[in-house]
């Protein structure tokens, strides 16, 4: 019975492998080509940072198929490193019972001899020994990273579809609406009024109130009509003053494209967040309850803080200028930024979108591979909320 599960393509015949690899070609094909007709559309619809995306997603890809490919080749050998037994079983995502824990471990050798069983039997002849890692394992191990960039490529696509939608709907409509206006400064003033009434008054001015009411604010109209047209007129003014008819929702269209490319790819510092949290994964610990809660957290975090940022914009506004004309200045600027860097602010969001994606993506993975009632799933009460937060 294990020669026949096991037997090797010597004898598979001819007619299944040549099945198994024209499907294997035609899907891989269809995917180049697919993903090449993409690069085409956006080179003639001149999406030069859409592009350069989609170049940031074959990297990724690319990557991705390094790794696969290091997965299989050296599965043989990782397989044959043995280990004692007892180191074996420390730091376990499910809890072994000390009664049964040798069946346990007997059973799980048993099916892995029918896997791969040469790296089972090459570790039997030393007493006390067992493979670092199964080729279970790493086939499982192999799957897990697919599903991981599969899932963080379409949450980083629907976040771009999201945010297009948000800033056609209202953005676009706002800026369409001044390009019509015959008297664009005096449209300024009555909106330069509306921003100055963010400051609010002097209770207002305490930290711990701005910042609570800053909270809250992200929750409704998070960016009003009156804050995009000053802040646009602020933009215009500092850097083309000549313009005065500048598109600046086709350049804030233009800036979510560039912003896009950069958290579309899994930088070096995700990959060791992934390497961090599989460590932790220990069974007690609730490593990935408690998780879920870190991207709701930073989430929030970034949406007060760039609340926050305008309402100071606003309160110096109302301290700088008694009298309101079209010539009261609006000067936004990186020092009202975490560390006078809002490129740190990106890296938050990316940083974000990885996360819940880790979280959606380990979820789907443990089902499919294990069911829905495996240790590693744990009870219901925390998989609910952990869906709910993601």
């Amino acid at each position: 019975m294990a020669e026949e599960e096991s037997r090797s393509l010597e004898y598979t015949p001819t007619w299944v492998v040549a099945v198994v690899c024209i499907v294997i070609v035609l899907i891989s094909l269809l995917a180049e080509r697919g993903l090449h007709r993409l690069g085409k559309f956006f080179r003639d619809k001149k999406q030069d940072a859409l592009f350069e995306a989609l170049q940031k997603l074959k990297e990724e890809l690319m990557l991705l198929g390094f790794i696969s490919l290091l997965l299989t080749v050296f599965q043989g050998p990782v397989s044959q490193i043995c280990i004692p037994e007892n180191i074996s079983i420390i730091m376990l995502p499910c809890t072994l019972k000390e009664s049964g824990a040798s069946n346990h471990l007997t059973a799980t050798t048993g099916r892995h001899l029918l896997a791969g069983g040469n790296s089972v039997d090459h570790c039997s002849r030393h007493k006390g020994q067992v493979p670092l890692l199964s080729l279970e394992a790493l086939h499982q191990l192999h799957i897990f990273i697919f599903v991981l960039a599969l899932t963080h490529v379409v949450f980083c696509a629907t976040t771009m579809v999201l945010g297009v939608a948000k800033i056609q709907r209202q953005w676009g409509h706002w800026e369409h609406s001044i390009q019509k206006e015959p008297r664009p400064h005096h449209v300024h003033i009555i909106h330069l009024k509306s921003f100055m009434d963010r400051a609010g008054r002097r209770w207002r001015k305490y930290t711990v109130v701005s910042w609570t009411v800053a909270f809250f604010k992200q929750f409704y109209g998070s960016v009003t009509k009156s804050d995009y047209i000053v802040l646009r007129s602020a933009f215009i003014r500092e850097h083309c003053p000549t313009n005065s008819k500048f598109d600046f929702h086709k350049y804030m269209m233009r800036t979510l494209e560039h912003d896009f490319k950069k958290i579309v790819g899994i930088s070096w510092y995700l990959w060791l967040f992934v390497v961090l949290f599989l460590l932790m994964n220990i069974a007690g610990w609730h490593t990935y309850f408690w998780l879920s809660f870190l991207p709701l957290v930073l989430l929030l975090l970034v949406g007060t803080k760039l609340e926050h940022i305008i309402t100071e914009l606003a309160q110096e506004v109302a301290e700088r200028s008694s009298v309101v004309d079209e010539t009261t200045p609006v000067r936004p600027s990186d020092e009202l930024f975490w560390f006078h860097n809002p490129t740190l602010v990106l890296y938050l969001i990316h940083f974000i979108l990885f996360q819940n994606s880790f979280e959606i993506a380990f979820f789907v993975w443990i089902w499919c591979t294990y069911g829905f009632k495996s240790c590693i799933m744990e009870e219901l009460g925390f998989i609910i909320p952990r869906l709910v937060i993601g």
